[in-house]
């Protein structure tokens, strides 16, 4: 038994291949909060196969409040609602560490600028924080809007979320044979973004997106929808639909925990097809602490299958993407203001994206 596991952890299989799936499968999570070692081992074997076979799923008996979502989806109604002169003042640019409001056309992976708003806050840390002092990229407080309950109901589903996620990630840890807590160091003070996003009514689209093809940056994302529209690309390099599951939120695998697994889990490709009706999501991306080398587990690499990724610091890795997607960052870039990270990779550098690029 090695030092990383807790049962042996074959390192010969071949790099996942995702299936030619045509929705996505429902895992029930309770589990995974159960004092039985047994009982998480069964659940984390869902979330494993899951991962392995499509990479994107929803999870169910995940604990969070019925309540604690009402009250979310609430406050992003009202924050989207407000006239945009007043949004700006909350505008993203103006921030230091990269929180606060989006404006439609600000953010684009397909190139002409998505179709939708945002509202962009983290994991919180004062400013005299050892990381924040350190002029550590992301880091720091939140923008808190000045509206009635925001703060409060938004901060309460961000702690419950977050919380969701460590379960999930010691579930992963468990399925993928590993000790159930080897990732919990690598979580203490994340740059874990919760955005609230609206994409708003377009009753003629054309093929502008609410958010082009990519894969997530991050551990893994826990996405709570509101309505149809996003898509997920499948083995064979086709869209497939994702709707909404009442109860449920969606998990999909990032780039940092394909490139931990050395492909055994693939992060998926995922877009927002054009919207005819109002749509918000709520996307908690579950990132490690941005110093953190991510790198190809010892368990996954072998003389038959060689390390595929290089090592990245997962912070820089984050920051590099959000550079290539907002314009006030590319135009920082551009002025001398601010410069991509060393060893930066491109965007669609991961995923199905980056095997069937021609589907994007």
């Amino acid at each position: 038994m090695s030092a990383y596991s807790e049962t042996e952890v074959p390192t010969t299989a071949a790099e996942t291949q995702h299936s030619a799936f045509d929705a996505l499968p429902i895992v029930d999570v309770s589990g995974l909060a159960s004092p039985d070692i047994a009982i998480r081992r069964k659940t984390a074997a869902e979330l494993d196969r899951a991962a392995r076979e499509v990479g994107f799923f929803y999870v169910v008996g995940h604990g969070i409040e019925p309540a604690a979502i009402d009250a979310l989806i609430a406050q992003a109604r009202a924050l989207f609602a407000e006239p945009d002169a007043r949004k700006l003042d909350w505008f993203i640019g103006k921030s230091p560490n990269h929180r606060g409001y989006v404006p439609i056309g600000e953010e684009g992976f397909s190139g002409k600028g998505d179709l939708k708003e945002a509202f962009d806050l983290s994991f919180e840390l004062p400013p005299d924080d050892p990381v924040v002092l350190a002029g550590t990229p992301m880091t720091g407080p939140n923008v808190w809007p000045d509206l009635p309950g925001f703060r409060e109901d938004v901060g309460a589903y961000y702690a419950a979320a977050f919380a969701l996620g460590g379960r999930l990630l010691r579930g992963f840890a468990l399925g993928l044979g590993l000790d159930e807590t080897i990732f919990d160091g690598f979580v203490q003070k994340p740059p874990s973004q919760l955005r609230l996003i609206h994409y708003p009514l377009n009753p003629a689209p054309g093929d502008r997106l609410g958010i082009g093809a990519h894969t997530d940056f991050e551990i893994f994302t826990i996405l709570l929808p509101t309505a149809p529209g996003l898509e997920v690309m499948n083995g064979a390099g086709q869209w497939i639909d994702a709707p909404p599951v009442p109860g449920a939120f969606v998990v999909n695998i990032g780039d940092m925990l394909e490139s931990w697994t050395n492909g055994t889990y693939v992060a998926t490709s995922h877009r927002v097809r054009p919207v005819t009706e109002d749509r918000y999501s709520f996307p908690l991306f579950f990132n490690c602490d941005y110093h953190t080398e991510v790198q190809p587990l010892p368990p996954f690499v072998s003389a038959e299958r060689p390390a595929r990724y290089p090592v990245l610091k997962a912070g820089e890795h984050l920051y590099a993407q959000t550079i290539h997607a907002f314009a006030y960052l590319r135009d920082r870039v551009a002025r001398g203001e601010a410069a991509l990270p060393d060893g930066a990779r491109e965007a669609g550098s991961f995923g199905q994206q980056a095997r069937h690029p021609d589907a994007a």
